[in-house]
């Protein structure tokens, strides 16, 4: 009886040890409703920029109205910066002046694909980037969604000229589409370099095969020469 017992009671240590080793993994996975520490420093990072940038925008914009309405330009900087109130139906830099209403619908998607993408972030540099795209599209949005005229046609408020009170020389802007074309490019450099949004990064080995090529040649014409050495 004491064999039976025995007999029975070894293939239960088995599944014993393989449910251990099958557990174990299941621990070092990381969840997605639990995200990392990178993870969430990258999040942070990116939408406490975006934050930022959002109320230094509405604040500034509202400096504006306030003091600059019906106002002389406000000469900065012996003429290289002007503050001069603008109310701009278009797009960033005054583009696209006749296209409120798509330009509010086209901030809307931009603002949501920023968002739906957001968890998928592990590089430092693009939240950097994307948060000051995130901010500045914020930014214009809500003027395009409360001020006057019409909600999805509200004007944005310029108030920022550099080196002509009129901007003749560079388009009245904001901080929000300051933050949008820096974002924009900061983004757009960090992929030239090879670094992706998701922290991978692409290495150029165009360059290093003819250094390791010109390493192999040279080890060959080593061994060449110390072989017509040892026959002479």
């Amino acid at each position: 009886m004491a064999a039976v017992s025995t007999e029975q009671s070894e293939p239960e240590q088995p599944e014993r040890a393989m449910s251990e080793h099958g557990s174990a993994p299941e621990e070092t996975q990381e969840s997605p409703s639990r995200p990392g520490p990178h993870r969430r420093r990258v999040l942070g990072l990116l939408f406490g920029i975006a934050g930022v940038l959002l109320a230094l925008d509405i604040v500034t914009k509202s400096l504006a109205v306030a003091h600059l309405e019906g106002e002389p330009p406000v000469k900065l900087l012996g003429g290289a910066l002007y503050l001069v109130l603008f109310r701009n139906p278009g797009a960033a830099f005054s583009l696209a002046t006749g296209l409120t209403w798509l330009l509010a619908l086209l901030a809307i998607v931009v603002v949501g694909v920023i968002i739906w993408l957001a968890p998928k972030m592990r590089s430092t540099g693009w939240a950097v980037g994307i948060g000051l795209v995130l901010g500045g599209a914020s930014g214009n949005l809500v003027d395009r969604i409360f001020r006057e005229p019409a909600p999805l046609r509200g004007h944005v408020i310029d108030f920022l000229s550099v080196f002509a009170p009129d901007g003749s020389v560079w388009p009245v802007f904001n901080l929000a589409d300051s933050g949008i074309v820096c974002g924009g490019i900061l983004v757009v450099l960090l992929s030239l370099l090879g670094y992706d949004y998701d922290g991978t990064v692409h290495h150029r080995r165009s360059k290093q095969r003819p250094a390791e090529q010109s390493g192999k040649n040279d080890g060959h014409s080593d061994a060449d020469n110390d072989a017509d050495e040892d026959k002479q």
